[in-house]
């Protein structure tokens, strides 16, 4: 009777540690400079936030009987001026979980005229997710990440500037590659130029003003390489926010380079679609994207 009971307690406190959101600072000893906000953090209609000044992952695992060994690092969007936390984020991370795929929401320091730190905090935390990989189940060398709208933005920037890592560093979680491993995109903000980019998003990032060297840098589609990594998009052709030229540029962009990529453009879903049901087409693009990571063999 004891054995049987120790083996049911067993069960529960695991069942318990897989079901539990895990939640880590990004920067747990302060980070290396400041977006510069002062007021208090601000959760609005639901689960937005604005006024954030501390990056934080909020992790959600599978089930170990389900568990793939892949990860995703999820990027709510909002513009750069706030963070859709919920159908963005929690929900997609909720969903991948499901999957066997651990589900990771970064909320991430907004800019503020500090247009470096968005991607500092990313780059942060797909180094982290890489030390904390053996604890939490994942593979080191299936860890993705997804974004949409300006998220979208920031994952391709993270796609499209990433180092290796410095072996050198005195800082362990600094030796390990912020090289994502393959990206999920919704419906992307990717340039800065005026003809079909999102004004509000370069706005809010870099400022106003023509800074071309800024613009450049942000803009995606001329930031493609040969390792940039294999690449999913889905927006809707009824995208009236930001034009689906974005994607289709970036995608051209990784055909140039023979890069993976899939892209669905559904006519119906406007902006903003993540997780939320519609009762349209769109609403299947999870299970195209599940279909997709099984294909390229980082689910099985």
């Amino acid at each position: 009777m004891k054995t049987i009971l120790a083996f049911f307690t067993l069960v529960i406190i695991s069942f318990s540690t897989m079901a539990q959101d895990i939640k880590l600072k990004v920067w747990p000893n302060g980070a290396p400079d400041s977006n510069g906000m002062t007021l208090p953090e601000e959760l609005f209609e639901g689960k937005m936030v604005r006024n954030v000044s501390e990056a934080q992952i909020y992790v959600y695992l599978p089930k170990m009987g389900i568990n793939t060994g892949a990860a995703v690092l999820i990027c709510p969007g909002g513009g750069y001026g706030i963070e859709a936390m919920d159908h963005e984020g929690y929900q997609l991370a909720e969903w991948l979980a499901q999957q066997g795929v651990a589900g990771i929401v970064l909320k991430y320091r907004l800019p503020y005229g500090h247009d470096q730190i968005p991607l500092e905090d990313t780059q942060r935390a797909i180094r982290l997710v890489r030390q904390k990989a053996a604890e939490w189940g994942i593979n080191p060398i299936k860890i993705g990440i997804a974004g949409s709208s300006a998220g979208g933005h920031l994952a391709s920037t993270a796609g499209t500037r990433f180092d290796l890592g410095n072996p050198e560093s005195v800082d362990p979680i600094d030796k390990y590659s912020c090289r994502p491993d393959f990206m999920l995109l919704l419906y992307p903000v990717i340039t800065f130029n005026e003809e079909f980019g999102h004004m509000g998003s370069r706005t809010n990032l870099i400022g106003t003003g023509n800074k071309w060297d800024l613009v450049a840098k942000y803009s995606n589609e001329l930031n493609v390489t040969a390792q940039t990594p294999p690449t999913f998009l889905v927006l809707s052709d009824d995208d009236s926010a930001v034009p689906t030229r974005n994607s289709i540029e970036f995608y051209m962009a990784l055909k140039k380079f023979k890069i993976p990529a899939e892209m669905h453009i559904f006519r119906d879903g406007g902006h903003g679609f993540g997780m939320t049901k519609k009762n349209l087409p769109v609403d299947q693009w999870p299970n195209l994207f599940a279909q997709w990571m099984k294909a390229q063999g980082i689910t099985k």
